[in-house]
């Protein structure tokens, strides 16, 4: 996975939110806050290589079953595949 929107990751008054910045802030209008466990996901979205190694990511750091993580991790990526923030970066678009 790739990000393609420009982001800031800020914490504020406890809370980790994305701030977009650049043209992301022209086509976005507003902030994203996220939960500990998007955090995660999205620190390391660029980092692994697949869904396997994000759920693998998960529960090494979480309290959380393979099965939740990988629900849990599909469910985020597919919205944020959907509103344009990350792109598959492999041509058969598993990850």
């Amino acid at each position: 996975m790739r990000i393609v929107k420009e982001f800031i990751m800020r914490t504020v008054a406890g809370e980790t939110i994305l701030v977009p910045t650049g043209a992301a802030a022209e086509e976005f209008n507003g902030m994203l806050t996220l939960t500990e466990t998007a955090k995660v996901i999205w620190e390391n979205l660029e980092k692994v290589d697949s869904l396997d190694e994000m759920v693998h990511v998960l529960t090494e750091q979480f309290e959380v079953d393979q099965e939740t993580a990988k629900q849990d991790t599909a469910a985020l990526v597919s919205e944020l595949l959907r509103i344009g923030f990350i792109e598959c970066t492999k041509e058969d678009r598993t990850w």
